[in-house]
């Protein structure tokens, strides 16, 4: 497999994700590397970072997209992103609850390609205020 190009787009998408401590929407990123790149760019690089591992996708219950950096996720095509998510209905904040881990089995003529496990609730910061 050839070596993923690393662009200064691509480090700086990856360096927001990996410094925040929550899911980040493609419009929330953009916001934040904005001057680097464009809209397009972000979304290919997301794409890409996706595919290579670096990150994980995460659907949001209302259908939003967001992007995390994942402990388990590495250079290998065996990641299995079975942990769940909690999406906060007040300040909207998506986090990966890595510790809570799921095991799926589906009957043996099935493949996972995707697996989204989200809650819903309050987030411990907004139950506080």
């Amino acid at each position: 497999m050839s070596n993923p190009r690393n662009t200064k787009a691509k480090q700086a998408v990856l360096n927001e994700i990996a410094n925040s401590s929550f899911a980040l929407s493609q419009p929330e990123l953009f916001e934040r590397v904005k001057g680097t790149c464009d809209r397009v760019t972000v979304y290919r690089v997301l794409d890409r970072l996706v595919t290579e591992n670096k990150i994980h996708k995460i659907v949001n219950i209302d259908g939003t997209i967001n992007y995390a950096h994942c402990a388990s996720c590495d250079e290998s095509h065996t990641h299995a992103h079975d942990h769940l998510h909690f999406s906060c209905v007040k300040c909207k904040k998506i986090e990966c609850l890595e510790e809570q881990l799921i095991h799926v089995k589906l009957p043996d003529t099935y493949q996972i390609k995707e697996l989204f496990l989200t809650i819903s609730g309050i987030c411990p910061s907004c139950s506080l205020s």
